[in-house]
């Protein structure tokens, strides 16, 4: 065998021993949290004060399905259509960077 062949075996023995080196690790115990056992497992929530009998009886005194269900003015519902796209052309004129004017050359 040569000595270039010697080297080259010498270093490939080497890189392979050298990581069994870096591999030993520290064991630890985990840790472990345990609870109370004794205690339930269920929550039960009691109110502390019966509610009065007028609190649940019945429908609502203002109701979402009312409004939405409500008669609607022509004249009220076109101006809130104008005013609306009025908002939007606003808003989107706002939200547009101004361009910059013209040059005459």
């Amino acid at each position: 065998m040569t000595p270039s062949h010697r080297l080259a075996a010498l270093l490939t023995i080497g890189c392979l021993v050298a990581p069994a080196f870096g591999q030993d690790r520290a064991e630890i115990d985990p840790t472990k949290i345990i609870g109370n056992r004794e205690l339930p497992k269920v929550l039960y929530i009691v109110p502390w004060k019966k509610p009065l009998p007028g609190d649940l009886a019945g429908r609502p005194p203002v109701s979402v399905v009312d409004e939405a269900l409500a008669p609607v003015d022509r004249d009220v519902f076109r101006r809130q259509v104008r005013y609306d796209k009025l908002e939007q052309e606003h808003a989107a004129a706002v939200a547009a960077p101004a361009s910059p004017a013209p040059v005459a050359h």
